[in-house]
């Protein structure tokens, strides 16, 4: 048996109970980026890792845990509202974040279970599977018109491997949505059957080589989200995506490849 499969069907199940009380899936999803951050920050910060990812002790995952009705509800959204003001990646992640489970119940069942897996020592590949289901199952639901962030992953597969990105390259999306072209590419380029790469192309490719824009702040925190869990950048680093309107001004640098489709959202009128 998948040892995976009971952390996935855990996931899922917990989705359709919130959907029964009219939670979206792409609160749900909100909520589970917020938290299995908070969670993997508070792994982070332990042995061997021993980092600092900037949250104030009084909101690190122990103190979260802790708490239980009313007082859970109100120290959570005190909580999103805080970290919003952060820097990096940090205040990126919680940027205007709110609150979308109104049971507090349900919200300590949702902590307990992001709470029972060590997200930390996990594979990139699970977690990344888990998320990218998730966003897929967010873009199917068309009430909430995600669909819009969420470019059919084969037909990102087919784009990058039509144009081969190469090692110590650097590239862009000026319009990422939830980053599927940044994890194909980052697939495509750490795939040994098109590249042996050392370690210097390594790193280059977790920590320099993406670059995107998302104007939405629900769209980008999912893209940060989906691309730390399958490795590309540090929990502790800047932002890759920048909330800037890539359509305002022109890029004030230059890259070696940009991969995207543009949005196609009608605005109301």
């Amino acid at each position: 048996m998948n040892p995976t499969a009971p952390i996935i069907s855990k996931v899922w199940s917990f989705c359709t109970t919130l959907r029964d009380d009219g939670v979206s899936y792409g609160d749900y999803l909100e909520q589970l980026t917020y938290l299995i951050f908070l969670k993997m920050a508070d792994e982070y910060a332990g042995p061997p890792y021993n980092r600092d990812v900037g949250i104030p002790p009084e909101y690190r995952w122990p103190i979260l845990k802790a708490k239980r009705g009313a007082e859970l509800e109100v120290h959570y959204v005190e909580l999103l509202r805080e970290l919003g003001t952060r820097k990096g990646m940090l205040g990126q992640i919680f940027t205007k974040a709110q609150n979308k489970i109104q049971n507090p119940a349900k919200l300590y069942r949702l902590i307990d279970m992001v709470d029972s897996t060590r997200w930390a020592t996990m594979g990139a590949d699970v977690k990344g599977d888990i998320y990218e289901g998730l966003l897929e199952r967010n873009a199917e639901d068309t009430k909430s018109g995600a669909g819009q962030y969420f470019t059919p992953r084969p037909l990102i597969r087919a784009m990058v491997e039509c144009v081969r990105p190469e090692p110590l390259k650097t590239i862009a999306d000026p319009a990422c949505g939830t980053g599927g072209f940044f994890l194909a590419a980052y697939d495509f380029i750490g795939n040994p059957a098109n590249y042996k790469l050392d370690k210097a192309q390594k790193d280059f490719l977790k920590n320099q080589t993406f670059h995107g824009n998302e104007i939405v702040a629900s769209a980008r925190r999912l893209c940060l989200m989906n691309m730390f869990l399958h490795n590309i950048g540090e929990i502790d680093g800047e932002s890759p995506i920048s909330p800037n309107d890539a359509l305002v001004a022109p890029s004030p640098r230059s890259f070696d490849y940009v991969l995207a489709n543009p949005p196609s959202a009608k605005k109301a009128p």
